[in-house]
């Protein structure tokens, strides 16, 4: 009833730029939080940055000053500016939606996540 679609991957040199984009649609009421996760292997699942349905943001120590998470509360989107990008920085990236969503006879709170898209940050 809800899908999270991201986009932006890729591969970059050190020191570039990429920006991902993710999208929620569906049976959505409203949202609440949105935000960017990573994995990298062997590592466990690290917030990157979030923001509030109301613009407030937070960010993971390492990302502080080179990336930049903004949102687009009509179009559902949240999208993470990535610029200086580092070989740690290599990762699935993964998108965070917490949200209110219609099921037919209810409404209900949930956190969805969506497929994923890689970052690999290599010269």
């Amino acid at each position: 009833q809800v899908q999270l679609v991201e986009s932006g991957g890729g591969l970059v040199q050190p020191g570039g730029s990429l920006r991902l984009s993710c999208t929620a649609s569906g049976s959505i009421i409203s949202i609440y939080g949105m935000g960017w996760y990573r994995q990298a292997p062997g590592k466990q699942r690290e917030l990157v940055a979030e923001i509030t349905n109301g613009g407030i943001t937070n960010y993971a120590d390492s990302v502080k000053g080179r990336f930049t998470i903004t949102r687009d509360n009509a179009k559902n989107t949240v999208l993470l500016q990535m610029n200086s990008l580092k070989p740690e920085d290599t990762a699935d990236y993964n998108c965070n939606a917490d949200l209110i969503y219609n099921g037919g006879t209810y409404y209900a709170r949930k956190s969805y996540w969506g497929q994923g898209t890689q970052v690999t940050v290599s010269s």
